[in-house]
């Protein structure tokens, strides 16, 4: 048959048992671990990540490079859940008077509770109707310290996430505290709290969220990575228990930051401790 053909006995041989050459066995491989770490972190890794992911967990990639893990994935035809990033901007509206603004879009630390920022955002739910999440972030860490879940949006629910924050942090009169401009942080019984506990409030310019671009940005990852990647939560209860495990197992715990270091919150103030 091979004479028919015109081909050699060798030639027809390899074709009858094809030999994975050690490239294509190194991609397999890869190709291996990066959907793995991608479907692990349910697809918000993008090409970063996953590669600070690999260097971190095994030791055969300890040297790999961004372009192999994109190329990676573009031979898996997977890409990451984008969102868009916040680009502070210079806003022309005045402070109003009684209401500074001690931040002005100066996001850097030295440590941790020099710089806290707060804000609300609105989670839906099918028998309970709009339901509301207050948080706190650690500007220097990231971490989310504090927050609180509840069916009504009142001066309660900052109240409770600010004391949630407070409980295991340590501070000097030079901490600030940033939020915006609503009822809720302006209400005379939030201004007392923050005066009791000696911490400078801190407020944005009327229409222009990049002044509390770190909360606002956690917010939009809250809501990207895991809120619209499911079906709506059933009940109040459904959706706390589903942030819970979002805030204090995953994203406190287990995302990694590019802003950090490619550490997680949690292992950013572990080190800011030790150190």
């Amino acid at each position: 048959m091979c004479k028919v053909l015109g081909v050699s006995r060798a030639t027809f041989y390899r074709w009858l048992n094809p030999k994975v050459s050690k490239r294509k066995e190194g991609q397999l491989e890869l190709d291996k671990q990066v959907l793995s770490i991608y479907n692990d972190y349910h697809g918000i890794y993008g090409a970063k990540k996953i590669r600070e992911t690999l260097i971190s967990t095994l030791d055969n990639y300890q040297y790999i490079s961004l372009k192999r893990v994109q190329k990676s994935m573009k031979r898996l035809k997977i890409r990451s859940i984008t969102v868009r990033k916040f680009k502070p901007f210079k806003s022309n509206e005045k402070i109003p008077n009684g209401y500074p603004n001690h931040l002005k879009q100066n996001f850097s630390t030295s440590a941790l509770n020099q710089k806290w920022v707060a804000d609300i955002t609105y989670i839906d739910t099918c028998e309970d109707g709009w339901c509301y999440l207050s948080t706190i972030m650690d500007l220097h860490s990231k971490k989310i310290i504090g927050y609180h879940f509840d069916k009504q949006m009142t001066t309660d629910i900052v109240i409770k996430s600010l004391n949630s924050a407070c409980l295991n942090r340590k501070w000097d009169s030079q901490l600030i505290l940033h939020t915006d401009l609503g009822s809720q942080y302006t209400s005379l019984a939030y201004e007392q709290l923050l005066t009791e506990k000696k911490i400078k409030h801190s407020y944005s310019r009327k229409g222009c969220p990049y002044d509390n671009a770190g909360i606002e940005s956690f917010h939009a990852s809250l809501k990207k990575e895991h809120v619209y990647q499911r079906p709506v939560y059933r009940d109040f209860a459904d959706a706390k228990q589903c942030i819970f495990r979002y805030v204090h197992h995953f994203y406190n715990g287990r995302r990694i930051h590019g802003s950090i270091n490619y550490l997680t919150p949690n292992q950013m103030e572990l080190n800011q401790h030790s150190a």
